[in-house]
């Protein structure tokens, strides 16, 4: 489960994390896709992981995920 305005949403096991975004209707900033920049690094239940090389993985009851945006990127 993801969370959208506080109401759980299913997104299946496996989907990419910016795919999982762009279902909740959110955005996530991306550089360069690989990895190595850090502009799309999101928090998972107090875990920070980069989403353009990550995906929502299983997990016993709900996932919180928090999306920050930075100016910068």
């Amino acid at each position: 489960m993801c969370w959208e305005d506080g109401d759980p949403v299913s997104i299946p096991v496996g989907t990419p994390w910016l795919t999982a975004a762009q279902i909740l209707g959110h955005t996530v900033p991306t550089g360069c896709l690989y990895g190595s920049c850090g502009a799309c690094e999101i928090e998972v239940n107090g875990h920070v992981v980069r989403a353009c090389i990550s995906s929502v993985c299983g997990s016993k009851g709900t996932l919180k995920v928090e999306l920050a945006t930075d100016p910068y990127w």
